[in-house]
């Protein structure tokens, strides 16, 4: 049975996304193939198992936790869930029981392909598109936005207007709002959410929706397992 490298686990509200507000199941893998500039869990991105950052747990393990929790949504994320050596293998058991909903939050520079697969229940996908202040647009995997159904979600994280204008040039380009959900969130502290909302009336930004992280508000910005 595989084994991973699990920074936290915990279950409190889902403090973003399309559940935003919902209980959730919150697994986080340590570990990215990324190093944005904002992250706001670098703790859980460092290789080495530096001051027991991360434990390592079974797909049985961790299935086993999420149903003693009680709580059906499963949001999966990181660091970058899908760079796990064998993150398949649990999906398997996860979407084979079919009261749970499992989110995937990922970076938007993996492949989704291998994790679509005929014959088994699909994901549900939280794709965070790396605008320019994170330092990593270059790694971004256009081709995923095919991939994309009604059930998932285009993130974009902005700093300022340079962001918000590349988040409104990818939208349109890719049509974004016909094909899936798509938010936009401050990264907190270096803009203020009116900045977004004037921009979004500026530029008609229709199927566009404005994301608070709701675990910051109520938990502060430094705040681990909520």
């Amino acid at each position: 049975m595989a084994e991973f490298k699990v920074a936290e686990t915990f279950d409190s509200i889902n403090g973003e996304g399309m559940k935003s507000g919902q209980l959730a199941f919150f697994v986080r893998f340590a570990g990215c193939n990324m190093n944005c500039t904002y992250c706001d869990t670098m703790w859980a991105n460092e290789p080495e198992n530096r001051d027991n950052r991360f434990r390592t747990m079974s797909t049985g393990e961790i299935y086993s936790e999420i149903k003693l929790s009680g709580i059906r949504n499963v949001t999966l994320t990181g660091g970058e869930p899908l760079i796990q050596p064998h993150i398949d293998e649990l999906l398997d058991v996860l979407l084979e029981d079919e009261r749970l909903t499992v989110e995937i939050e990922t970076n938007g520079s993996v492949d989704l392909t291998p994790f679509i697969k005929p014959g088994r229940r699909r994901p549900v996908f939280t794709v965070d598109y790396k605008l320019p202040s994170s330092g990593n647009e270059i790694l971004m995997r256009m081709s995923n936005f095919d991939l994309l159904e009604r059930e998932d979600t285009v993130k974009f994280v902005a700093s300022g207007r340079t962001d918000l204008e590349r988040a409104a040039t990818v939208i349109d380009a890719y049509d974004l709002p016909e094909k899936c959900h798509v938010l936009i969130s401050p990264v907190y502290g270096q803009i203020q959410p009116l900045e977004i909302v004037d921009f979004m009336k500026e530029n008609k930004l229709n199927g566009v929706g404005l994301q608070i992280q709701l675990h910051k508000l109520l938990w502060g910005a430094e705040a681990k397992g909520v």
